[in-house]
């Protein structure tokens, strides 16, 4: 079974959690295990990473750029791959969801940062404020298209 990674950062209003969670059912309706890891909960562990055949990454616009937790992610993924070579840490299949409150400024930099995991599958998918049922829906969508993009 393929084993998908949703990694995402949420707190006060759980806007990104909300979406993650839609992201993870679309990868689990399409055959997928799921782990969700929310970065500001703590430091996801970059050993771990190479196990995962794909990746769903969440971020709050905070001020046109993404959550901390994502960048740190983003610095220790730089660190094992160029300075500790960690096999299976480059190459995988992504993709991209975000909140924001007006401006939305973040899915610019999201497909900047996080082009160096691999392949972007589909279009990023944005909501303003709390995702509705059409942002839920693609979100679930999103995650079967992620799970369809390794699974043929």
């Amino acid at each position: 079974m393929a084993k998908a990674l949703v990694l995402y950062h949420s707190q006060e209003f759980g806007n990104t959690a909300i979406m993650a969670e839609a992201v993870a059912e679309g990868l689990r309706d399409a055959g997928c295990e799921v782990d969700l890891f929310n970065t500001n909960e703590g430091r996801f562990n970059m050993v771990d990473f190479p196990g995962y055949d794909c990746v769903a990454f969440g971020s709050p616009d905070y001020y046109g750029y993404i959550a901390g937790g994502l960048k740190t992610f983003m610095d220790d993924h730089y660190i094992y791959d160029v300075r500790k070579g960690l096999k299976g840490i480059i190459e995988k299949s992504y993709v991209l969801f975000y909140s924001h409150g007006g401006g939305g400024k973040v899915k610019d930099v999201m497909q900047r940062i996080f082009r160096r995991i691999g392949t972007l599958i589909g279009e990023p998918v944005g909501s303003n404020g709390r995702p509705d049922q059409q942002v839920l829906n693609r979100c679930k969508a999103l995650g079967s298209e992620l799970a369809e993009s390794i699974l043929l």
